[in-house]
């Protein structure tokens, strides 16, 4: 195994990201490139990293030689030379392309200059692609799901490597196709199963360590797909024993395949039962469809409603017409002004399968040269859709504040497709039961965090009632945070945040305000007094009787609620002589 230090970014964020390659054998004839990205805090903007990422390629000999994806452009000068390194890049037969998203496409560019005569495998949407991408001809072969590639045997193993494609679309981009090699029983599956963690650990060897980074990675980036995963675990199963998972993002799975296998399986199950779910339609590389479609989809599942992504620049009319009209709510983005070819075709598929029961949603595209967001809302208005939520326009290249105003958008939507599924549950709780559950009162508080800097800035407060003290030594609570809570994105693993406690003789006004329902991306502390600053994690309210500044250590997680562990790391009493206020409930059923 080989680790290479590289030079720190110049000219990035003020804090010098850490960036180094690994060079590492996995299985006979078979050996990864390792980007290790160590500092990166953000993956899309939108979802928020505690332990870096890392981009993996990989290398396969047989009596001819494939590359499986390159990396991330940042890593540019440093990994062709460790290519070179390994092997003369004129020796490559081909290049699979797993999917384009520039993550793992970044370098192919640079690749062709090396090696014109490189033939680049990949779905026929990749291609298209491709084609914008590189700006350059090169040859290429669109390969479907069940076709194969021999790359013949290797002379010194005497492994033969046989390649199978697996269409794969959707996980988490239209154009993704997985490979498993029969000579080595390893399948290359790029983002799917993959996680947002960096360590020099090429495999999952220790699963307590890296399960919150791969259910979170799954939360954001699968779990919006969960009727994808679903097909895709199904075309799995036809294959003989997988030794190897060789994913795009993180460690390698091999030590607990099976298990890591059946949490996709879980979690996609609970995530597709019943018909209610959202569709949130995107069209791929237009403006910031992919990455402005996965908050909304991903402040759906927070909900625990069900998200469908589809790509209106690759869906089959047929598929797309039932996606459409059996969803509950249909999310669409600005299109092109003068739109053409498939994508012509699939806006009209499209609005005829609307119906007026549907909940409807439009966002703003921002890809230049958008239909106006208006003309499409008040076209839809007039096929006599439900408003699911304002439509959500977008000014400028969107921030990390854009990206949770999406994501609040379709927290929202969420909630109104579980609405009468919330009521009828509230209702089946024993009458008794849940006047004994009531009689358990709790203290309140408002629990504010805060994240990011300047215009890019995240913060948010809910109120909170069920909160406890958990350890002396250190000094811990918990706090229960509700799945579809705006806050609870930025309560994760290693975030801050802080308790503000209410007093007894003064707490209705505060109160009051944070009950009320906020528009997406509302500023949630106007018109309040706080003090910037003062503590680690969030603004401390001025009229607080006391606050207590956490770190998140551990979070559990019950059918409906995080509860989220935290070690206090600082606190402070503005009056010792009035209580805390006290919440009580009639019933348990409902706060």
């Amino acid at each position: 195994m080989k680790t290479e230090n590289l030079p720190p970014v110049v000219g990035g964020p003020k804090k010098e990201q850490r960036l180094s390659l690994q060079f590492a054998k996995i299985a006979q004839d078979t050996s990864t490139f390792r980007s290790l990205d160590w500092d990166r805090s953000r993956f899309d903007i939108e979802f928020g990293l505690r332990n870096g990422t890392t981009y993996n390629s990989f290398l396969i000999k047989g009596k001819k030689t494939a590359l499986v994806d390159t990396s991330h452009k940042k890593f540019l000068n440093d990994w062709i030379q460790l290519l070179k390194k390994e092997i003369n890049p004129c020796s490559i037969d081909y290049l699979i392309v797993s999917h384009t998203e520039p993550d793992h496409s970044g370098l192919i560019g640079e690749l062709l200059e090396l090696n014109p005569d490189i033939e680049i495998l990949a779905s026929k949407v990749a291609i298209q692609f491709l084609a914008n991408q590189v700006h350059r001809p090169f040859r290429s072969r669109a390969i479907k799901s069940g076709e194969e590639l021999d790359l013949g045997e290797n002379s010194c193993s005497g492994i033969s490597h046989r390649l199978e494609f697996i269409s794969a679309p959707n996980l988490h981009w239209p154009d993704t196709i997985f490979t498993f090699d029969y000579g080595t029983s390893i399948l290359y599956t790029c983002d799917a199963f993959g996680l947002h963690y960096c360590s020099e650990e090429v495999f999952d060897i220790d699963q307590q360590v890296i399960y919150e980074d791969f259910r979170f990675y799954y939360e954001c980036l699968m779990g919006p797909n969960a009727r994808s995963v679903l097909q895709a675990i199904k075309r799995l199963e036809k294959l003989p024993t997988i030794n190897i998972i060789a994913v795009g993002h993180g460690p390698l799975l091999k030590y607990h395949l099976n298990s890591w296998i059946e949490y996709y399986q879980t979690w996609s199950n609970q995530k597709s039962k019943g018909k209610n779910y959202s569709a949130i339609c995107y069209i791929s590389q237009y403006g910031f469809c992919d990455q402005l479609s996965q908050s909304i989809a991903h402040g759906v599942a927070k909900t625990n409603a069900q998200a469908q992504l589809i790509d209106l620049n690759s869906s089959d009319p047929q598929e797309l017409t039932a996606l459409i009209s059996e969803a509950k709510a249909v999310v669409v983005p600005t299109w092109p002004s003068q739109p053409i070819g498939d994508l012509q075709n699939s806006i009209g598929t499209l609005l005829a399968a609307l119906s007026q029961k549907q909940w409807i949603g439009v966002y703003e595209a921002y890809g230049g040269n958008d239909e106006p967001i208006d003309a499409i809302a008040n076209k839809l208005r007039t096929l006599g859709q439900k408003e699911g939520f304002s439509p959500l326009r977008v000014k400028q290249n969107p921030d990390s504040n854009t990206f949770q105003r999406f994501e609040e958008a379709g927290t929202d939507l969420g909630q109104l497709l579980n609405r009468k599924q919330n009521v009828a549950t509230a209702k089946s709780i024993d009458g008794e039961l849940a006047k004994a559950m009531g009689r358990v009162s709790g203290g309140l508080y408002i629990v504010t965090a805060e994240q990011g800097l300047g215009n890019d800035r995240r913060r948010g407060a809910m109120v909170a009632s069920w909160v406890s003290q958990a350890s002396f030594k250190p000094p811990g609570l918990t706090v229960a945070v509700a799945k579809d809570r705006a806050i609870e994105a930025l309560m994760q693993v290693g975030d801050r945040f802080v308790i503000n406690v209410l007093r007894e003789d003064n707490y209705q006004p505060i109160l009051r305000h944070f009950l009320k329902r906020f528009p997406p991306g509302a500023d949630r502390f106007e018109g309040v007094a706080i003090l910037e600053d003062h503590a680690k994690g969030g603004p401390v309210l001025m009229d607080a009787l006391a606050f207590l500044s956490c770190q998140v250590q551990q979070r559990l997680e019950t059918p409906d609620h995080w509860i989220v562990y935290g070690l206090v790391e600082q606190g402070n009493v503005a009056d010792t002589s009035t209580k805390t206020a006290v919440h009580h409930r009639k019933v348990g059923s409902n706060y």
